[in-house]
């Protein structure tokens, strides 16, 4: 008897060690999902100074957005190869490194041309840790808190968004409007130092992905890992249970991507990742400032009124966080994009009002976010990361994830000439009109992951018939 007490305390023990060490590798991994936050954060807040300082167009205005998203473009695509071929921790740190590189390029910019390449930059990282990031995370956490796990990395970014905000409302609210248009908004920039030298540093003290070690047979090294995070009897069986699942899958990628399953689960996750962007959350994320403005707010008070846009982003992450293991990935994308084409057709309305009331513009707006934030926004990355192969995930969400930056660049480069040329009404009525879509394409095409192994979903795309106790 007190053997068999001393072995169920051994085993408590072990699993509090396990969620200590994943707790403290999964925080250093979101950090590149701060990264990600902050980087297209920052041009709210740096959008109208930018228009004074170069004198740029709508059109300009868009192209200065979005090349961040053109870079990011660029940057999925090199995850995708360089996740597979040097491993996600290397990948990681260099998407550090081009933070770094980004921040100091557009915070020294003295032209257009130069704040394009810096965003661009910076889109590349971007593209790199917004692939990396989740799919790390999803590769080493346990299966019945993954979606929690892979959830922090949307709560990195939405704190990194909201870290921005802040840091752009404190810098426009301490100082004259000649300084913040000539030399405000390079602090915004320039502030993104910072988080990018923290990330590449902690970096450091994370280990490779187990998943990945396994593709290039480091049987030892994977099964230490594991068993850090689920001890001695579950690491043995994930390990063989993931050494299974590569072999089931060939190594052409390109003739895997076309098996019946595969091609399935790829056609479902380029369309996720392109509704995630088609909500309007961008659009809104991007030009918050000018939409608050429009709407009567002053330039300080619409400034402070985005902050609360991060505030409200940070905190409903968090609940997502603690339901989507419960509630199920399906549910929640369902449900909250019927309530964003609710509030964007309400929006609609407000603005074709002949005097909108600010505060209902607001309330509209943070409602968008709430919905937003409890399911397209972490879910999709969450899905993402959990329905591909292990041996091409890496390929396989690059593809996805491309979509979804080809998506986004759309969103930025055109929404203020929409804007500009339909009015806010009809622009965000098309946006409720995708929000339907989306929701009746999740409820009928997606099924739900929640629960589940990575090997046991791949089984379930493939048409396997075997289960596991890892999924009980």
């Amino acid at each position: 008897m007190g053997n068999a007490n001393t072995t169920l305390q051994e085993q408590a023990d072990a699993a509090k060690s396990g969620v200590g060490f994943v707790t403290v590798v999964v925080i250093i991994a979101s950090l590149g999902g701060l990264l990600f936050g902050y980087d297209t954060g920052v041009i709210s807040g740096a959008n109208g100074f930018l228009q004074s300082e170069f004198h740029m167009t709508a059109a300009v205005t868009g192209l200065v957005s979005s090349s961040i998203d053109l870079g990011a473009m660029l940057g999925v695509l090199i995850a995708g190869y360089l996740g597979d071929t040097l491993g996600r921790k290397k990948t990681l740190m260099i998407a550090g490194l081009t933070f770094v590189l980004c921040s100091l390029l557009t915070a020294f910019a003295n032209s257009v041309a130069m704040l394009v390449i810096g965003r661009f930059c910076g889109g590349v990282g971007i593209g790199l840790a917004s692939l990396l990031s989740p799919l790390y995370i999803a590769e080493i956490a346990p299966p019945k808190i993954r979606g929690r796990l892979v959830g922090s990395n949307q709560l990195a970014i939405v704190t990194g968004i909201f870290i921005v905000y802040f840091v752009n409302a404190a810098i426009v609210s301490t100082h004259a409007t000649a300084w913040n248009q000539t030399t405000g908004w390079r602090w915004m920039f320039g502030m993104g130092v910072i988080p990018g030298v923290i990330f590449f540093c902690l970096l450091f003290f994370v280990p490779e992905s187990p998943r990945y070690l396994v593709t290039r047979e480091k049987y030892n090294q994977a099964f230490d890992i594991l068993y850090r995070v689920n001890g001695q009897e579950k690491a043995t069986a994930e390990l063989a249970e993931i050494r299974g699942s590569i072999a089931d899958v060939k190594d052409s990628f390109f003739k895997e991507l076309f098996s019946p399953g595969i091609r399935k689960a790829l056609l479902i996750g380029v369309l996720l990742a392109i509704f995630q962007q088609f909500t309007g959350t961008n659009a809104v994320g991007y030009y918050a400032p000018m939409i608050f403005k429009a709407a009567g707010a002053g330039t300080n008070a619409s400034f402070y009124d985005t902050v609360w846009i991060g505030a409200i982003k940070v905190l409903f992450v968090i609940v997502l966080m603690l339901i989507v293991d419960r509630a199920g990935r399906k549910r929640l994308l369902v449900w909250n994009g019927w309530a964003m084409a609710v509030f964007l057709v309400i929006l609609g309305i407000a603005f074709s009002m002949p005097h909108m009331l600010t505060w209902f513009v607001l309330s509209l707006v943070f409602l968008h976010t709430i919905a937003y934030e409890l399911s397209w926004g972490g879910g999709v990355w969450i899905v993402l990361s959990e329905i591909y192969p292990t041996k091409i995930r890496g390929r396989t969400m690059a593809i996805a994830s491309f979509a979804l930056w080809f998506a986004t660049y759309l969103v930025a480069q055109f929404f203020p000439i929409l804007l500009q040329a339909i009015g806010g009404t009809w622009t965000f009525w098309v946006f409720a009109a995708f929000c339907i879509v989306m929701a009746v394409f999740m409820h009928k095409a997606v099924p739900e992951t929640s629960g589940k192994t990575m090997e046991r979903i791949q089984a379930d795309w493939m048409g396997g018939e075997h289960s596991t106790t890892l999924d009980r």
